[in-house]
């Protein structure tokens, strides 16, 4: 499927999927902290920076602990990926007082734009990220160390993108780019209609 629009969207972002088909090979620690160096200069609310990153890289010390957080549809495929970060945000905002925490309303909005730069750095890089939200929450909590001040947002699987048949069957004809809504459904000036 070619992806197409009728304006001028730049090719990192139109062409940026989230396979599952990946190949295996390692990436080196310096290409996924330049990964998680461009989710960092996200934009946040008073540049507050809720995001938290928690990584593993493929055959590392902590890949194991890391994979076996997914649900196990999601363990089927992430398994040949070569790296997994997993994104928490902070819940309130920092220097809130202990008995009358202060919610940072966006900490959620801002992790995604923070995802969204990691994930458009890796198409920049021939790499590719998948982000899901198929995990154990309460086990990454406990197993990551992160307090209950933080959400768990997603984990996010990247690599090279492999052959087809390195999925199981059942997930072989979805491994495409999949299309948007046309803009006019999702954009509306003044108010949404009725």
């Amino acid at each position: 499927m070619s992806r197409r629009t009728q304006y001028a969207v730049h090719p990192l972002i139109l062409n940026r999927w989230s396979p599952r088909a990946f190949d295996g090979r390692p990436i080196c620690e310096s290409e996924l902290c330049t990964l998680l160096d461009a989710a960092r200069w996200a934009p946040s609310a008073f540049n507050i920076q809720p995001w938290r990153f928690i990584y593993a890289l493929r055959d590392g010390a902590c890949w194991s602990k890391l994979l076996e957080l997914l649900i196990p549809f999601n363990q089927s495929w992430a398994a040949n990926a070569s790296a997994l970060v997993f994104i928490a945000s902070q819940r309130n905002a920092p220097g809130s007082a202990a008995d009358a925490p202060e919610l940072n309303y966006s900490h959620s909005f801002d992790a995604g734009a923070a995802w969204a730069l990691l994930a458009i750095q890796a198409e920049s890089m021939g790499l590719h990220a998948h982000a899901m939200t198929g995990f154990d929450v309460e086990r990454a909590h406990s197993t990551l160390n992160v307090t209950q001040e933080f959400k768990m947002e997603a984990a996010v699987a990247i690599g090279r993108r492999g052959p087809i048949t390195a999925l199981p069957e059942s997930l072989r004809n979805n491994e495409s780019p999949t299309d948007r809504k046309q803009l006019s459904e999702v954009a509306f000036e003044g108010a949404l209609p009725h």
